[in-house]
């Protein structure tokens, strides 16, 4: 019944068309309105172009736009085509929206307000429509700069949501660079890490302008927000590769520039993205000035990412481990590396941090005692853990326990980490305390550095028989019997 009523209305107005010059822009508009009914989008709007000459002029169309005073009487074909534009809505046809907006942004040429609120309308149905180059550059156009970031901010989260991150990163942003970094930041910051992807964003935006520091930035945070927050084996995977990225974009830079900036928590400082360590022209400052900022340089980095690399280590092997590594620091790591008989992971966290090896020696020495002391269960579990400390070497052989291999570890770990033998003294000390008798080879290697030290320790763990015989071994190399294994030349 519907079509039939605009179908006779089509007919009247087709009728009176060639005699009729009363009210033409009325009947144009009222025919675009049956084409709208009837699905002619393009009449409708030829139809509704035709009917804005008269918009100021006709009695019935001032009313419909609501400019009947002669106050009004300007703005008169900008409000007809408002009126136009949300009926053309209503029925769902943006490209026509589109279509006439860009013909109204002419006619409002002084006005800003109703050009940003165009370009707005314009910018939408772009996004809808999945045209996002359109989409950004009636962005630009904008004139109103709060309507414009309004826009920045939805074209952000569209294309995200999309995943046409391509698109986002490509985009030149003139004169939009820093607000788009704020509010890409800003969702990094405040989304959940496991299910939004803002931070890898970021990061290729600034890749793609290669702008590496502030890449390596981003990484580095996003490494630190998943050590707080997903304290997981897949989290600890995440971030090593983010340490491991950011690492990668520092090595990109000069040397001197190879610096990154983590503010503390609530911290400030004046000049962001200047490194703390130079002054306003760029050169290094040796007067100390106190700023609540750490700087991160190249070999930071890498600590962190060998801490990272460590959690992940400990987290394969011992995966109830991975809820505390995450936040563990390089102490705490070492004691738990141990504690899980990672010693080769250990003893490389601890020189890269500048950590005492002893904690490596006492846990290892207190593994071996356990070991000669264990029953078979434990003897099979120890197999695991020495297998990942030196694989190469570990035979599992009728003529080789678990217990030989690892005195056998111990003992090349002495060879290669205490030429002094500053850790003799741990492993001995760690033995006597637990009433085992010193291996031969212990007090042999021993007495070749430091033969004073190892009296010493006989004398405050009162075994005086040994402390004798050790004083008449070393009173006759002196008088050149058996010299050479007191180191005495």
């Amino acid at each position: 019944m519907a079509n039939c009523q605009y179908t006779q209305l089509q007919e009247y107005v087709r009728l009176v068309g060639p005699w009729c010059q009363v009210n033409i822009g009325s009947c144009r508009f009222m025919l675009g309105q049956c084409y709208l009914a009837t699905g002619e989008g393009q009449k409708a709007l030829r139809c509704f172009q035709e009917a804005a000459n008269e918009a100021e002029k006709e009695e019935f169309l001032m009313k419909l736009t609501g400019a009947e005073d002669e106050e009004a009487a300007p703005t008169a074909r900008l409000q007809y085509y408002n009126k136009v534009l949300r009926l053309l809505e209503d029925v769902g046809l943006p490209e026509l929206v589109i279509q006439l907006s860009t013909l109204a942004i002419t006619e409002a040429a002084g006005d800003a307000s109703s050009q940003a609120a165009l370009w707005t309308r314009i910018f939408k149905h772009h996004l809808d429509l999945g045209h996002n180059s359109e989409a950004y550059e009636a962005l630009t156009q904008n004139p109103d700069s709060s309507m414009q970031l309004d826009c920045l901010r939805q074209l952000v989260v569209v294309l995200c949501e999309r995943s046409q991150l391509q698109d986002l990163v490509q985009f030149s942003y003139v004169n939009l660079h820093d607000e788009v970094v704020n509010i890409i930041e800003s969702r990094a910051r405040s989304l959940d890490l496991l299910s939004h992807n803002y931070y890898e964003l970021l990061y290729a935006f600034h890749i793609q302008r290669h702008n590496y520091r502030k890449a390596g930035t981003v990484m580095f945070e996003l490494g630190m927000r998943l050590g707080r927050e997903v304290r997981s084996r897949a989290g600890l995977q995440r971030q090593v590769n983010c340490y491991l990225s950011a690492l990668n974009c520092l090595r990109l830079i000069r040397p001197e520039y190879a610096w990154i900036v983590q503010p503390a928590s609530g911290a400030t400082y004046e000049r962001p993205g200047a490194s703390p360590k130079r002054n306003s022209d760029g050169e290094f400052s040796s007067e100390p000035e106190h700023r609540h900022v750490d700087i991160l340089e190249l070999k930071d980095l890498e600590k962190e990412y060998i801490l990272s690399r460590s959690r992940l280590t400990l987290a394969q092997h011992h995966p109830p481990s991975a809820a505390i590594a995450g936040s563990a620091a390089a102490v705490e790591m070492v004691a738990l590396l141990v504690q899980t008989g990672l010693f080769d992971s250990a003893i490389s966290l601890c020189q890269t941090f500048g950590l005492t090896l002893a904690p490596v020696f006492e846990g290892l020495t207190f593994k071996c005692i356990q070991l000669q002391f264990g029953g078979e269960e434990v003897q099979n579990e120890a197999w695991s853990w020495l297998a990942v400390n030196q694989l190469s070497t570990v035979v599992n052989t009728k003529e080789s326990s678990a217990t030989d291999e690892a005195w056998r570890l111990l003992a090349s770990y002495l060879d290669r980490f205490s030429s002094r033998g500053q850790h003799h003294r741990h492993v001995i000390t760690k033995l006597l305390s637990h009433g085992v008798p010193l291996p031969d080879w212990v007090t042999s290697a021993y007495k070749l550095v430091d033969a004073a030290s190892l009296l010493r320790l006989y004398l405050n763990f009162d075994l005086l028989e040994q402390a004798v015989e050790l004083v008449l071994e070393w009173m006759e190399a002196v008088q050149g019997k058996g010299h050479q294994y007191f180191g005495i030349q």
